[in-house]
């Protein structure tokens, strides 16, 4: 029996983060908080339903829903500042 061919790497993450990356640029604070809030409401869903370390590097889910929600703030402050400078 042959094996089969094995499969070359395929990079996708590198050009998931470069399309992220390009509309955090276009985008700006509306990205940043689109982004932060599909990860806080997806960690709190996985929280609830009981996932308490995660992959990502911070481990435990409730700093990570902790870091999400000061990026949401961020973002909503950027936002905030950006309509008060264009209506001034």
């Amino acid at each position: 029996m042959t094996t089969p061919p094995a499969q070359p790497y395929d990079p996708l993450r590198l050009c998931v983060y470069a399309t992220i990356a390009a509309l955090a640029w276009l985008l700006g604070p509306v990205a940043l908080l689109g982004f932060a809030l599909l990860g806080f409401f997806g960690y709190l869903r996985a929280r609830r339903q009981g996932l308490t370390r995660s992959k990502c590097v911070l481990r435990d889910t409730r700093l990570v829903l902790t870091y999400l929600a000061a990026l949401t703030l961020a973002a909503t402050a950027g936002i905030t500042w950006n309509v008060y400078t264009w209506l001034t």
